[in-house]
């Protein structure tokens, strides 16, 4: 029996606050993203860069942010999902494991979200782990069209029978994707509510891990004054049986 640690985590760009009181929280989530003692971190917005916000704050990383959050030992993968005005934001997995391959699918619904699936393929254990990282729409109607593109990527681009971790940020307010989820035989944990966001007050579920051929063991949210300070959402940490 192999426990395969993930963690998902929404950063926020790594940015907190507005106007005057905007503060920069990308150096306390690298202490928090090496704290979860993950094999796997799956990770969402993302900067790739941002250059008026790499003028405003002097501590700025000089990597982009994937890579700066790496602890030593990791490999970082980045996708971009969507490109603004000053920079670019996307996906990310930070990975323990060798990363055998890496493709990105662009699932935007309309012209006012960019959304993207960042696949990644691990070698755990000597086994082939499939990882695919989610960031879903705000509206609903373009969050269930998104999970059957993501049905339909599975269908085409992974074997049958491969382990299988999707994980993300669904957005999902009334848990109402957990059926279609299910549908392509995609399973989270059953009879656990463990609220992500927001995180000063945590009511709604939105951040998620889902698996296929491996086996739940136990999830958790961390809580507490640092992480309602570093982003507006919570880290979902859980542990799965290969």
């Amino acid at each position: 029996m192999s426990i395969v640690r993930v963690a998902t985590y929404n950063i926020h760009k790594g940015v907190q606050g507005l106007g005057p009181a905007r503060r920069l929280e990308i150096h306390n989530l690298a202490h928090a993203v090496e704290q979860f003692d993950a094999d796997i971190v799956c990770l969402q917005e993302v900067r790739s860069h941002n250059r008026k916000l790499e003028k405003h704050f002097t501590r700025w990383p000089d990597l982009d942010q994937a890579n700066y959050l790496t602890p030593d030992g990791y490999e970082a993968v980045y996708r971009t999902n969507a490109v603004t005005r000053h920079g670019e934001h996307g996906n990310a997995l930070l990975s323990r494991w060798p990363v055998l391959e890496s493709k990105h699918s662009d699932v935007s619904d309309h012209r006012f979200e960019q959304r993207g699936l960042l696949h990644v393929q691990l070698l755990v254990e000597s086994v082939a782990v499939h990882v695919v990282v989610v960031h879903l729409g705000l509206i609903h109607a373009s969050r269930e069209r998104q999970v059957q593109r993501l049905g339909r990527y599975i269908a085409s681009e992974l074997p049958p029978n491969a382990p299988l971790i999707v994980a993300g940020d669904f957005n999902d307010w009334g848990a109402q994707l957990l059926k279609p989820m299910a549908d392509l035989d995609l399973r989270t944990f059953d009879g656990f509510r463990l609220p992500t966001y927001p995180s000063r007050l945590p009511l709604l579920h939105l951040d998620r891990i889902f698996v296929r051929g491996l086996k739940p063991v136990s999830a958790h949210v961390p809580h507490g004054r640092a992480w309602t300070r570093m982003s507006d959402h919570l880290p979902l940490i859980a542990e799965l049986e290969l």
